[in-house]
C-alpha cells in the first residue's frame, strides 16, 4: 500500500475524522493536503494523508478509469480511510471522486466524521496549473476518460465546505479546514 505521510503514534480512544477532498485534477487537492497535514503535525495531531495519484501507484495499480474501476478506487480509498479514522487518525484524502454516487458510498462506508470537502477551481484555471500536460493530452485523444475532458465530474451539492482556489490563498484555504476541524471537535490543540 502507497501511503505519502503520517505523523506520529495516534490514540484509537479517541474519535478520528475523514477530510475528503475532491475536485478536478489540478484544483489544489494534493497543495492543500500537504499544507494541511504540516499545520496538524506542528500541533501533534496525528494525520496521514491518502492522496488519489499515490495510492494508484500501489494499492489500486490493478484499476484502470472505466466507471467501474473508479467506483472499486474510490470504494478501498474509503476503506482505508475508514480503518485509520478508527484507529484516531485525521484522514486527508486528495481525490478526484468525480460522481454523486462514489462520494455518497465513501460518506456511508467512513461515517460519522466524514467531512466533504469541494475543492473548486475553473477548468480553464486546473488546465494551466497542469505541470504533467495530462489535459492537453486527453484533449488530443491520448487519454480516454479523463475528468473534465472525455469524463464528467458532478459537483458537490451539499459539501461541509467549499474552498475556490483559484481566489483564496493555500493559508487562507487551510485556515477554513482548520475551523470546520474545530467547529466539528476534530481538533483541540489549536494554537
Amino acid at each position: 500500500m502507497t501511503i505519502q505521510k503520517i505523523a506520529s503514534t495516534p490514540d484509537p480512544s479517541r474519535n478520528g475524522a475523514v477530510i475528503w477532498m475532491t475536485g478536478l485534477s489540478g484544483a489544489g487537492k494534493s497543495t492543500l493536503a500537504n499544507a494541511l497535514f504540516r499545520w496538524l503535525d506542528s500541533i501533534q495531531e496525528h494525520s496521514i494523508i491518502l492522496d488519489g495519484d499515490l495510492m494508484r501507484g500501489g494499492l489500486n495499480s490493478d484499476l484502470g478509469y472505466t466507471v467501474e474501476d473508479r467506483d472499486e478506487n474510490v470504494r478501498r480509498i474509503a476503506h482505508v480511510a475508514e480503518l485509520f479514522k478508527q484507529q484516531g487518525f485525521i484522514v486527508i484524502v486528495a481525490l478526484i471522486s468525480p460522481t454523486f454516487a462514489q462520494r455518497a458510498n465513501a460518506r456511508k462506508i467512513i461515517g460519522e466524521g466524514f467531512i466533504e470537502v469541494f475543492v473548486n477551481s475553473p477548468l480553464s484555471t486546473c488546465e494551466r496549473r497542469d505541470r504533467k500536460g495530462l489535459y492537453a493530452r486527453a484533449r488530443r485523444g491520448e487519454i480516454p476518460n479523463f475528468t473534465g475532458v472525455s469524463s464528467l465530474y458532478e459537483e458537490p451539492l451539499n459539501p461541509e465546505l467549499i474552498l475556490n482556489t483559484s481566489s483564496l490563498s493555500i493559508e487562507a484555504s487551510v485556515n477554513k479546514l482548520i475551523e470546520v476541524l474545530g467547529t466539528s471537535g476534530f481538533v483541540q490543540n489549536r494554537p
